[in-house]
């Protein structure tokens, strides 16, 4: 069966792994989705990611980051979902918690965080809000 949202996907398994104390979840493969990771392992929400070899799909293997033992990612929400697509310009894009979370923004120039949007002044899709 083909799976109507597949960045949804990825957020709710992250997110149930983490309720889980997991260390590492699998997800199916894409180029969005590799673009998304790269993002939340650059702020520092997940130890990385790497292709899993031996998958019958192209799967990759997220690790998930504790700090304390306590998963650094406290909230992971979908913004703009396939029924309803949510866009802001760059002078638009307010602050997530004050600063402390962010929101990961699909633009022309790839997929960056809200705050690198604003410095680039350029809008684009809102897909995911982290803290």
């Amino acid at each position: 069966m083909a799976m109507s949202d597949p960045i949804g996907d990825l957020l709710a398994r992250i997110r149930n792994a983490c309720m889980a104390k997991h260390r590492s979840v699998d997800v199916p493969a894409s180029k969005l989705k590799v673009s998304i990771l790269e993002v939340l392992k650059a702020e520092g929400f997940i130890s990385g990611y790497q292709p899993v070899e031996d998958a019958p799909i192209p799967t990759l293997r997220v690790y998930i980051r504790y700090f304390r033992h306590e998963p650094v990612i406290q909230h992971i929400k979908r913004v703009s979902k396939p029924g309803l697509r949510r866009y802001a310009a760059a002078s638009e894009m307010k602050l997530v918690r004050g600063g402390l979370g962010l929101m990961i923004v699909s633009t022309p120039e790839g997929v960056i965080t809200s705050k690198e949007a604003k410095k680039r002044n350029v809008g684009g899709e809102l897909l995911v809000e982290i803290w």
